[in-house]
């Protein structure tokens, strides 16, 4: 049986290139539909693909709320018509009057954000009286990420100040527990559950003087464990494409490589290495050489160097490879890969069919 990533016209692509298929995307988004009880608890984070396509896909899924990192990828949410897209950043200085003349210009889109500390909350609160604007936020928990969010214990003292505030809205807590990955999905849980008992515990006190908070938790990793709680919003984001960190460390969730790096054979350095042109300025390369990218039609290839533009592979003797071979990456990381492209080329029964142009990896769409 022939491999689902290859393709018949691959002649006609330059490499390095960012190759996407639409139809394991819409794959991936079924299973996240069916992995939960209710279609509502679902808020997946944009990060991951920054493409308007990517979310018109996850509309017709039946996904209405969403989370995003940057302005851009919140704007590209509204030039979507997303109803309800959580900022998940406390917008501060510029990026917080950007936020708002954001919402001035897309009415019909609920935005909010996050904030952790009263100073950002009376700079958003003033900004937003001389909108005429009342702006929902939801308070940022620090459950061990250790790079934002306030400590659990002084959240309630933070609620209290910020509701005399009269132009933000305080909706709801945020807890992000991206540094709870382990392999091993009952060390994982048992982590997951003692990081989230801190916000239950907030959430409860709030809800016992009548306030009742939207909780925002977890990414791909922890999705199946909070995707067991009732009434907590799950915001996966890797789901949607998949790669090959996420698909070692989580085996227990089904979804699919439906982004890959494609490359080429550009020299024969020696009898036994070849160079290919997938730089650190094509594939993410914050991890360790060996944790960047596996080639799916050639996994014995061993990565030696990379640099800007190129990498260089141990293929052994008599390796038979020729200069011009293609070769299909699976990105060990493919959130930061898709940022570095400023299109995807969507594949589609083994041709090229199309692109989808990454609109959110520029830091500005419009505001």
């Amino acid at each position: 049986m022939e491999e689902w990533f290859r393709i018949s016209d691959v002649g006609m692509l330059d490499t390095p290139a960012l190759l996407v298929y639409p139809d394991r995307v819409k794959q991936n988004l079924a299973q996240l539909t069916a992995s939960i009880e209710d279609v509502s608890r679902l808020r997946p984070h944009v990060k991951t693909h920054k493409n308007q396509e990517a979310v018109q896909l996850t509309m017709a899924a039946g996904i209405g709320k969403f989370k995003c990192a940057t302005i851009a990828e919140a704007e590209m949410l509204a030039l979507c018509h997303a109803p309800d897209v959580l900022l998940a950043y406390q917008p501060i200085g510029p990026k917080a009057e950007r936020f708002v003349q954001l919402i001035k210009h897309y009415p019909e889109t609920r935005f909010s954000c996050l904030i952790d500390t009263y100073t950002a909350a009376q700079q958003l609160n003033a900004l937003a009286a001389a909108g005429a604007l009342t702006i929902p936020v939801f308070l940022d928990f620090n459950v061990g990420m250790n790079r934002s969010g306030i400590a659990p214990a002084a959240a309630v003292a933070l609620y209290e100040q910020c509701q005399q505030l009269p132009n933000v809205e305080i909706v709801g807590l945020h807890a992000y527990d991206g540094h709870i990955r382990d392999e091993d999905f009952t060390v994982r849980t048992e982590r997951c559950h003692q990081a989230f008992a801190q916000v239950e515990a907030v959430a409860t006190q709030l809800r016992a003087v009548g306030l009742d908070p939207i909780v925002v938790a977890g990414g791909s990793p922890t999705f199946p464990i909070h995707a067991t709680r009732k009434g907590v919003e799950c915001s996966p984001g890797t789901f949607i494409y998949w790669d090959g960190g996420y698909g070692k460390t989580c085996v227990e969730q089904p979804f699919s490589p439906a982004a890959l790096v494609l490359s080429r054979v550009i020299s024969l350095p020696d009898a036994t290495k070849l160079c290919v042109d997938l730089g650190h300025k094509s594939i993410a390369a914050e991890s360790s050489l060996d944790k960047r990218v596996t080639f799916l039609n050639a996994p014995e290839l061993a990565p030696i160097s990379q640099s800007e533009e190129h990498l260089v592979l141990e293929a052994g003797p008599s390796h038979g490879y020729q200069v011009g071979d293609v070769l299909y990456g699976l990105p060990y990381h493919i959130c930061p890969t898709v940022a570095l492209y400023e299109r995807a080329v969507t594949i589609q029964d083994r041709e090229v069919v199309g692109e989808w142009k990454t609109i959110a990896r520029d830091r500005k769409i419009t505001f």
